[in-house]
């Protein structure tokens, strides 16, 4: 792993790196944690939350749902299939 201090991961290097790199990815990520909390996921949880358009910072109740982690790595597959 790229992020590593005296062999642990190191989330301070991993996060200016991502603030550099791509900006809106630290916001699309809060987001995504954001969503978790409002269908109710706690960490550990094996299920994820499905963004039905694709849009991380639409976190409207008519937006969301939580699928099974299989099913959400099905549509992102599909999602770079098709570009």
């Amino acid at each position: 792993m790229p992020f590593q201090t005296n062999g642990k991961r190191d989330y301070n290097k991993e996060l200016n790196w991502e603030k550099k790199k791509k900006p809106g990815r630290v916001k699309d990520r809060a987001s995504r944690n954001a969503a978790r909390k409002t269908v109710g996921l706690k960490k550990g949880d094996p299920r994820q939350v499905d963004h039905k358009d694709n849009n991380p910072r639409n976190n409207t109740k008519s937006n969301i749902r939580k699928v099974a982690a299989k099913t959400n790595l099905k549509k992102e597959a599909m999602r770079k299939k098709r570009g």
